[in-house]
């Protein structure tokens, strides 16, 4: 199995995030929101919103990214054909990496189930 976080494992466009957020399936934490919309591709696809404004610093923004791709990557093989987008909110920046890393594996398979609507 490949684990890389390669590009076409990304939401690159203002179109893929609009595409999300139009009609999305959230969960969330008051530490992050994520938004997950079924795609027509055989993999999951990341993108993330983490705003200057939540996270002031650019060492807080990374250190976000850098976990939740991390997380993404790992469990990328047992996620659905969904696109997900990541939305940061201020207290983000006081979890360890231990919990905000649990949190994620929460939130991943809460979104990984089939949807009910």
């Amino acid at each position: 199995m490949n684990y890389d976080f390669s590009r076409e494992l990304r939401l690159l466009t203002p179109e893929d995030y609009k595409f999300v957020f139009k009609q999305a399936h959230r969960a969330g934490s008051p530490h992050f929101t994520i938004l997950a919309r079924e795609n027509s591709l055989s993999h999951p696809r990341l993108g993330l919103a983490v705003p200057k404004k939540q996270i002031k610093t650019a060492v807080g923004r990374n250190k976000f990214k850098r976990i939740t791709r991390e997380s993404f990557r790992n469990k990328q093989h047992s996620l659905p054909a969904k696109d997900f987008v990541v939305i940061a909110k201020k207290s983000a920046q006081d979890l360890s990496n231990e919990d905000f890393n649990k949190l994620l594996d929460k939130l991943w398979h809460r979104l990984s189930r089939p949807s009910r609507g």
